[in-house]
Order: C-alpha cells, then sequence, then structure tokens
C-alpha cells in the first residue's frame, strides 16, 4: 500500500484519489479554524504561491477532534479560509484523525511516521511532508510553522 491509494473527499464531497498527486511534493495538514494555530494558513498559503508551481501541493483535512475547533461545515470552512488567509491550495472534506473513526489515510501517515509522541496526533496543525514518490519523510508537531519547514520541501522539489 502507498499514500496513492488512498481517496479522499474533497470540500464539495467528491471523491479524490490521492494517485492525482503522484510526482508532487505534498504537505498534508489536518487543520482548524478556530485554533491557536491557525494563523499557519498565511505561511501555509505563502509555501503554496511560491512553490506550487515546481510541484508542491498543500492537501488541507479539516478535522474537529481537538476543542471542537472545526465546527463549521466544509463551506463554511472554505470560505474562513479563503475569505481570512487567502486559501487556494485545496481543501478536503472533515476528516478524524485518530480513534474508531480515523480515515485510512491517517492510520497510513501515522504508521510511516509515528513522531516521537507516539503515533497518535496531538493536535491540529500536525504536517506530514511526502516526496515526489509517495514516500512520507517527516512529520511534524503542530508548534513548527510552515516557515521552518520550508528548506526540507525545497530540497524534496
Amino acid at each position: 500500500m502507498t499514500i496513492y491509494d488512498f481517496t479522499v473527499k474533497d470540500a464539495q464531497g467528491n471523491d479524490v484519489s490521492l494517485n492525482d498527486y503522484k510526482n508532487k511534493v505534498l504537505l498534508i495538514v489536518n487543520t482548524a479554524t478556530g485554533c491557536g494555530f491557525t494563523p499557519q494558513y498565511e505561511g501555509l498559503q505563502d509555501l503554496y504561491e511560491k512553490y506550487q508551481s515546481q510541484g508542491l501541493e498543500i492537501l488541507d483535512f479539516p478535522c474537529n477532534q481537538f476543542g471542537n475547533q472545526a465546527p463549521g461545515t466544509e463551506e463554511e470552512i472554505v470560505d474562513f479560509c479563503q475569505s481570512r488567509y487567502g486559501v487556494t491550495f485545496r481543501q478536503f472534506a472533515k476528516i478524524s484523525v485518530n480513534g474508531d473513526d480515523e480515515h485510512p489515510l491517517y492510520t497510513y501517515l501515522k504508521s510511516q511516521k509515528g513522531g516521537f509522541l507516539g503515533s497518535k496526533i496531538k493536535w491540529n496543525f500536525t504536517k506530514f511532508l511526502v516526496d515526489r514518490d509517495g514516500n512520507v519523510v517527516e512529520r511534524f508537531a503542530s508548534t513548527v510553522t510552515p516557515e521552518s519547514i520550508e528548506n526540507k520541501i525545497k530540497e524534496l522539489l
């Protein structure tokens, strides 16, 4: 199994095969609109604007599992992100990243890079960096800003 075997729902409820992202560098992030880390959307958008033409894709998965910080509908979340942070990268349907309802994509990501605190996602804005071959190369905690991983992204591009 590889990351390209997964299908996810976009914010409009359409199926999206991650196979569509072959040969791209991916930054996969579980997000929330009412979190102390929500301003990281600005840094994510900056990275996307700088490197999208070179093959970077940011995949945004809203998650309401941490402090009920993403309570809105997908439409409300997209509207918030576009109006507040100018987000133009792909946003997906809300998912669970831990527990009985966790999305299989996150089961896979965590199996590849468990993190220093174990495999459980600890909070919003945990980031997984995936190379052009679909290898999950690094996991970053919520406190790690998008700007601080720019060089790692550039290395993969």
